[in-house]
């Protein structure tokens, strides 16, 4: 008996070999389209997403950052679609983090906050110096009036709502990959890591593969998921809304798929900030360590576990080849973000700043659901590590949708 996997890997090498028929895309044309991602323009979305604060849901500046979204990616020419659902939970009343009695100190790189798992003081566990992490709700805990007020107003139950576009493929329209952040947050902060930096990076992706130059054999949908932080349940909703309509043309004979057939779910969650280990004293570095890298993380215990894996090594292949600051590592523990909604359906990964499990949890960014999550904690070798990860899974799509560019536009760049 052939299992199931098995098939889907048979079936993905097919499709693969597929679309190296349709369209064998270029290295020359890879590098071009990376070339077109900068700096200043994926801080300026991320700055952009600033002024709505740490954009939690069920409030207004939530609702104003959605629409703000749908806005920017019309702008560049990828029409904006949304999805509604309900979320009516029990209230959770605001509360302050157990180790946050006192303003954090923002000349410390932990905020003042120092904590660790150990048998005494100055005791480390066998999984080395740890700092206590948890979401700040206390108001008062964030020592800027200004990020202080745009965070006043208290979630409420009701509909959300989350936008998605989509790069239509130009010979097999009925597939695509979908390309995922997360835009809401939380911690009285404005939500530059957590995840303005993925979000921004979605973003940034949308506008290069709408560029009127370029074409891909397959189609990309860049989604900007609501509701992660209260239990992926934006993605989840998109899941059970649309997951049934998969490859269906409508309306029939049009050549229109509404939700083409997934063909791979890539995740961006929290991409900057990789300064290594609390040391013995709980304080984190302030600089970005030398061995910092973009995590591409699969889910080991998934159904498509295999198949996660090679999308996964696709992905770290195109960061050997075209990065250009800091490299890649893969990882098989793949969780708490909304590609875990995808993964026991189609082969899904996330890219991530360091592994969820063991170095956020560790407490390893103490700028995680805390007041600190502001632009002022950030340099621009963080924002080096975002756009890196930008570069990977734009070289990895580009690749696997058979993007092309016009021959008028690579003449130009001097690419040909």
């Amino acid at each position: 008996m052939i299992r199931s996997g098995y098939r889907i890997s048979l079936l993905l090498a097919a499709m693969s070999t597929s679309a190296l028929l349709h369209s064998q895309t270029s290295d020359e044309e890879i590098a071009e389209l990376v070339g077109r991602l900068d700096l200043d323009a994926y801080k300026a979305t991320i700055k952009g997403l600033t002024q709505f604060g740490d954009r939690r849901q069920g409030t207004a500046r939530n609702s104003m950052a959605v629409d703000w979204i749908a806005d920017q990616l019309a702008a560049m020419g990828c029409t904006p679609e949304r999805l509604e659902y309900l979320f009516d939970p029990e209230p959770r009343p605001r509360r302050a983090r157990p180790d946050a009695a006192e303003d954090p100190d923002l000349s410390t790189p932990t905020g003042g906050v120092v904590g660790r798992n150990g048998s005494g003081p100055g005791g480390a566990s066998i999984y080395g110096y740890r700092s206590p992490t948890g979401v700040n709700r206390d108001l008062m805990a964030q020592p800027d009036e200004r990020i202080r007020e745009l965070n006043r107003e208290e979630p409420v139950n009701g509909m959300r709502s989350e936008v998605y576009c989509t790069k239509v493929g130009s010979t097999r329209p009925d597939e695509m990959y979908i390309l995922g952040a997360h835009m809401d947050g939380h911690g009285v902060n404005e939500a530059v890591n957590d995840n303005g930096s993925g979000t921004a990076l979605v973003m940034e992706l949308a506008r290069i593969f709408n560029s009127p130059d370029v074409e891909t054999d397959v189609s990309i949908r860049f989604a900007l998921w609501n509701n992660e932080e209260t239990g992926l349940n934006g993605a989840r909703a998109y899941f059970e809304q649309r997951a049934a309509l998969q490859g269906i043309e409508n309306p029939p004979g049009s050549g229109q798929y509404p939700e083409p057939r997934w063909l791979g779910m890539i995740q961006h969650d929290m991409m900057l900030w990789d300064h290594g280990a609390p040391g013995a004293d709980g304080t984190v570095s302030r600089d970005q360590r030398a061995e910092a890298d973009v995590n591409i993380e699969f889910q080991s215990s998934s159904a498509l576990a295999d198949e996660s894996m090679q999308l996964a090594f696709q992905f770290k292949a195109a960061a050997d080849q075209f990065t250009t600051d800091y490299p890649a590592t893969v990882g098989p523990h793949m969780t708490n973000t909304d590609s875990s909604v995808f993964m026991n359906d189609v082969p899904s990964i996330s890219l991530r700043e360091n592994e969820r499990g063991a170095h956020t949890g560790a407490g390893w960014n103490p700028t995680w659901h805390t007041p600190l999550d502001v632009w002022a904690s950030f340099t621009d070798d963080d924002f080096r590590l975002g756009l890196n990860a930008a570069q990977i899974t734009l070289s990895a799509i580009a690749r696997l949708s058979g993007a092309r560019i016009s021959d008028e536009a690579l003449s130009a760049s001097g690419s040909r």
